[in-house]
């Protein structure tokens, strides 16, 4: 049964995995960030992406840090997000070093407000932090809003990165929530557009 409060839905499943991510052993969450980084590095997106827009990781997320590195060493482009002042809007600059970073809202590290910004999203991937995906990709994010938003404008390919674990076979989900391409864990790749494709079909019958 879809709950009444989709709010108190979130709510108390954000604290569910919160809860369970800070009781991960150091070691084990540095196993499951390489698993995810290596699985990153074999999407086809990937691959052939000439930009990554991607966040800067906080130590319950999973983290990203190499992935970025990654990817300026293999000759990508690679922006991060910034959030605007006051408002609950965000925007992608491009940076040249994980160096150019500073801590802004939240404390998240960000990079300085005049490097330029994405503008075109010609050959972008958007890897999206997630708390938790499920099987049609729909994602659990941190409740401030920022990527619901910026993603009602953002026309490129997009990839929820999570632990396996944390993957559910089906979330409730809001009217404007935007679900992504592929899922990323630490075991295994998902293209979920397909799924959601056959789903479609099934229910416009």
């Amino acid at each position: 049964m879809r709950p009444t409060d989709i709010r108190q839905y979130k709510t108390e499943l954000r604290n569910f995995i919160k809860e369970e991510r800070r009781n991960l052993d150091v070691q084990e969450k540095a196993n499951l960030d390489s698993g995810v980084c290596r699985n990153v590095a074999r999407l086809y997106q990937y691959r052939s992406a000439k930009t990554i827009l991607v966040y800067v990781s906080t130590p319950i997320e999973v983290d990203t840090h190499r992935i970025i590195e990654n990817a300026l060493a293999g000759g990508k482009r690679v922006a991060v997000p910034r959030c605007i002042p006051e408002t609950r809007l965000m925007e992608f600059h491009y940076i040249n070093s994980m160096s150019e970073l500073k801590p802004g809202t939240f404390g998240v590290l960000e990079p300085d407000e005049t490097a330029p910004t994405v503008d075109n999203f010609d050959g972008c991937l958007m890897l999206l932090p997630a708390l938790s995906l499920d099987y049609l990709g729909f994602r659990l994010g941190y409740g401030k809003g920022y990527y619901d938003r910026y993603m009602s404008r953002y026309t490129g390919a997009c990839a929820g990165i999570c632990y396996s674990m944390d993957v559910r076979r089906h979330m409730y989900h809001g009217r404007y929530d935007r679900p992504v391409d592929v899922i990323v864990t630490e075991r295994w790749i998902k293209d979920v557009s397909a799924r959601r494709s056959v789903e479609r079909k099934k229910f416009s019958r």
